[in-house]
């Protein structure tokens, strides 16, 4: 079977990350392929290394109402930038978008792969949830279901690559003079991510997420998010562990460790690594979250995405093992 698919944004990371995942898909064929700064193109003038069936495609420009004849869509553009144009393209294109506009907007399913695939099968407009959210909610879910944690009080201390900022970045901040040798905190109380994370937490636990707390830091590495959680529970450690185990028994991505995951071990996979520590004398459980944020935090979480809406088998073009060293 083979499905036709485009992508918008394709010059960006997460773009270039969802061609590399789409080149070698079993059932995906990419056809089409859109970005304006880099419109008139090949492919192979931005991605050298690109295999030679897809080197001589042209980047165009992507008006929705002269998109090709597709089956499948991503759609991988800034926060603010694809609401109004997705809005526009036939909806017998499926369309997953792996930007920021669409988690929990009416009309999208929010997907959450590892967690809620039976939402996802069959749908036609899926929002991918942002780099911080698939670290963090893959890692508390197993504990907000089981009613091992509170859902309130919890703090996020998070650690991202520079890639997390998008192709450019669009800030000073983000070059390399700036980044190396040096951490940095940013999106203080007010990060994008914040919404998506509240809401599920509480739709996972039935409670409320009042007084959550994010800061996400920048560090000197090129890919990769590793989250350490606080929160408020009487669990043992091993009861945690075991909560995840049992939660995760029959998903394919999710890897459940005795020890404190390390970013490298996700390095260009789809997989998500969680652990916990927990000291109930002080009503402390510490959980730990791993991704590789342009894998299960962008593009290979939007190609899990599409396998389960378009029927397939969820692993399809995602079993690569991670980079390592």
């Amino acid at each position: 079977m083979s499905i036709r698919v485009g992508i918008v944004g394709i010059s960006g990371f997460g773009g270039g990350e969802a061609l590399r995942l789409i080149a070698s898909h079993p059932s995906f064929e990419l056809v089409y392929a859109a970005g304006d700064g880099s419109a008139g193109s090949r492919l192979i003038d931005r991605f050298p290394g690109v295999p030679g069936k897809l080197a001589g495609l042209v980047i165009e420009k992507w008006p929705p109402e002269t998109l090709p004849k597709l089956d499948l869509l991503f759609a991988s553009l800034p926060t603010g930038a694809s609401a109004e144009a997705l809005a526009r393209v036939p909806q017998e294109v499926r369309i997953v978008d792996i930007g920021g506009d669409h988690r929990y907007a009416e009309g999208w399913t929010y997907g959450l792969a590892d967690i809620w695939p039976d939402r996802i099968r069959g749908q036609s407009r899926i929002a991918n949830p942002g780099c911080f959210p698939a670290a963090t909610l893959n890692t508390l879910a197993p504990l907000l279901a089981g009613g091992l944690i509170e859902p309130g009080n919890i703090v996020i201390d998070a650690k991202t690559g520079i890639s997390g900022a998008g192709r450019g970045g669009g800030d000073s901040r983000f070059g390399y003079a700036e980044s190396n040798e040096n951490l940095q905190p940013y999106g203080l109380l007010t990060h994008v991510h914040m919404p998506e994370m509240a809401t599920t937490i509480e739709r996972l636990s039935g409670g409320k997420a009042t007084g959550l707390v994010f800061t996400p830091h920048l560090v000197p590495m090129t890919r990769g998010v590793l989250v350490t959680l606080y929160c408020r529970g009487s669990a043992t450690t091993e009861q945690c562990l075991d909560a995840a185990r049992s939660f995760y028994a029959d998903r394919p991505f999710v890897r459940v460790t005795d020890t404190p995951p390390q970013t490298k071990w996700a390095t260009g996979s789809n997989l998500s690594f969680v652990s916990y520590a927990a000291d109930p004398a002080r009503n402390l459980v510490i959980a730990m979250g791993v991704v590789d944020n342009l894998g299960k935090g962008a593009a290979g979480q939007a190609v899990q995405n599409a396998n389960l809406i378009c029927g397939l088998p969820e692993t399809a073009g995602l079993d690569g093992a991670p980079v390592w060293p």
